[in-house]
C-alpha cells in the first residue's frame, strides 16, 4: 500500500523551507484508500513556535501548537506528546518541544490507520502497523492511551460508519478497551456538545447503521442515548415487519434515509421516529399503539440533552408524530388529510413537508424485504398538498360576506381540492 508517488502537497514551500514536515493522519489514510483527500494536516518534528512564527504562520489558540500556513490556510502542529491529568476529554497537558520525535506525535493518536504519516518523497512512516490494519480492514487503537480520552469510542464509531463499505471491523482488543472505558464511568464525563457533534458527522456517514452498532456493542449507546438503545428486543408484529426487532428496524431505517437524502435533518428524523416503541407498555406488546405521541415525548427529552439544532428537532417532531397518519393516508377522510397538511405546516413549509415524506419513506422501505418497494403515500400526498397550496386564500377570503365566515370558506375550499385531487 506504500505509494512511491511524491506527495505535490509536500514539495517545496518558503514557508517550509528547510524544516522537517510530514503528512499525517487521515490524509495519508484516505490516499492509501484510494480515497478523495479533503483536508491535510501536517506535523513540524525539531521546530519551535517562534519558528513557525516568524515565517507568517498564524498561532491557533494561546497556548496549542497548532498553526495555520500563511497563504494555504491548511494546520501545521508541532509534534507534540500529551498526559492526561483529570477525567474526561478536557484534562490533558501538551508537551510540544524540538525533541518530541514524529513516532511520539503518532503515538498519542487513537486508531493504527490514523497514525501513519508521509514525508515529501511519498514515503510512509508507519511504526504501529497502520498499513497492515489497512489491508486487513481492521480499526484498531494505537496504544492503551485511547482509553484516556473517550470522544475516541465516538470516532472510531463514526469512522466504522464511514468504511463500512470496504468492510472494516473493530479489533477484538480495542472492543475489549471500549467497554473497560464505558464500566469506568468514561463516557458519562462527554459533554452534551461534543456527543452531538460526533453523532452528526456519523449521521452524515454512507452507512450510518454501523455508528449506533459499535457504539451499542460496547456499552456505549445505553449511556448516550438509552431511548434509542432500548429498542432493541422490542418486537414488532411479523406481519408490518419481517425483521420484527424494533432496534433493528430502526437501524434499517436510518441506512435508508441515507441512501433516500443526503441531509442531517432527515437522518435525525429517520432515527428518532420510534422511539416509543421502546417504552410501549409489555402487556399490550407487539402491538405499539399510542407510540406516536411516546415518541415525541422521548425525541424532546434527546434534543434537550444533546442541544440539537431546531431544525433537526422540528422535522423528527412532525415526522415522529405524524408518521402513522402518513402510512395510512390512502384510507384517511379528507377532513384528516386537512388536519395533517395543517399540523404539519405543510402549507408555508413545503420544503420541510417534503424531508417528512422522504423520512416517512425511509420507515415503509426500511424493513426486511420492503427496501425496493414503491411508497404511493408520499406521491398522493404531494398532490394533495400542492391541490390546496394553488387556491387562491386572497380570493377566497374577500368573497366571504362576513369576517366570520372566512375560515370556514377557506377551510371548506380546501377541503374541496382534496377530493378534486384524489380523483385526479
Amino acid at each position: 500500500m506504500d505509494d512511491p508517488t511524491p506527495n505535490p502537497s509536500l514539495q517545496p514551500d518558503p514557508a517550509t523551507a528547510g524544516l522537517r514536515v510530514y503528512l499525517v493522519g487521515g490524509a495519508v489514510r484516505d490516499r492509501l484508500l484510494g480515497r478523495v483527500v479533503r483536508e491535510r494536516d501536517y506535523v513540524v518534528v525539531g521546530a519551535r513556535a517562534e519558528t513557525l512564527r516568524a515565517r507568517g504562520f498564524q498561532q491557533v489558540g494561546k497556548d496549542f501548537p497548532v498553526f495555520l500556513h500563511p497563504l494555504t490556510k491548511d494546520e501545521y502542529a508541532l509534534a507534540r506528546t500529551e498526559r492526561k491529568t483529570a477525567p474526561g476529554y478536557h484534562g490533558f497537558t501538551v508537551h510540544a518541544a524540538p525533541e518530541v520525535t514524529l513516532e511520539q506525535d503518532l503515538l498519542r493518536r487513537d486508531l493504527t490507520v490514523n497514525a501513519l504519516a508521509e514525508d515529501a518523497e511519498g514515503g510512509i512512516v508507519d511504526p504501529y502497523g497502520g498499513l497492515a490494519d489497512l489491508e486487513a480492514r481492521v480499526l484498531r487503537h494505537v496504544s492503551p492511551a485511547f482509553a484516556e480520552d473517550p470522544v475516541r469510542i465516538l470516532r472510531l464509531a463514526r469512522f466504522a460508519a464511514r468504511f463500512a463499505d470496504l468492510g472494516f471491523t473493530v479489533a477484538a482488543e480495542t472492543q475489549t478497551l471500549m467497554r473497560e472505558m464505558v464500566a469506568a464511568g468514561e463516557v458519562d464525563a462527554l459533554v452534551p456538545e461534543r456527543v452531538w457533534q460526533e453523532l452528526s458527522r456519523a449521521l452524515c456517514e454512507p452507512r450510518p447503521s454501523r455508528f449506533f452498532e459499535v457504539l451499542r456493542e460496547c456499552g456505549a449507546l445505553a449511556r448516550l442515548l438509552p431511548e434509542l438503545d432500548r429498542l432493541w428486543g422490542v418486537a414488532q408484529p411479523l406481519k408490518w415487519h419481517p425483521e420484527v426487532d424494533t432496534g433493528v428496524h430502526a437501524m434499517l431505517v436510518l441506512d435508508m434515509a441515507a441512501r433516500l437524502s443526503p441531509l442531517l435533518e432527515v437522518r435525525f428524523a429517520a432515527l428518532c421516529h420510534d422511539l416509543g416503541k421502546g417504552t410501549t407498555p409489555a402487556e399490550i406488546l407487539p402491538s405499539h399503539h399510542g407510540h406516536e405521541a411516546r415518541s415525541v415525548e422521548l425525541l424532546e427529552a434527546v434534543c434537550d440533552r444533546f442541544r440539537v439544532p431546531n431544525r433537526c428537532r422540528e422535522l423528527a417532531r412532525i415526522t415522529a408524530g405524524q408518521h402513522g397518519l402518513v402510512h395510512k393516508v390512502e384510507e384517511l377522510r379528507d377532513t384528516t388529510v386537512l388536519d395533517l397538511l395543517e399540523r404539519t405546516d405543510a402549507l408555508r413549509r413545503p420544503e420541510r413537508f417534503e424531508q417528512m415524506l422522504i423520512a416517512c419513506e425511509a420507515d415503509f422501505r426500511g424493513r426486511t424485504g420492503y427496501a425496493e418497494r414503491d411508497y404511493p403515500q408520499a406521491a398522493l400526498l404531494r398532490r394533495l398538498q400542492a391541490a390546496v397550496a394553488a387556491l387562491d386564500v386572497g380570493a377566497i377570503a374577500r368573497a366571504a360576506p362576513e369576517p366570520r365566515l372566512i375560515a370556514g370558506r377557506i377551510r371548506e375550499a380546501r377541503l374541496a381540492a382534496i377530493r378534486t385531487a384524489r380523483q385526479g
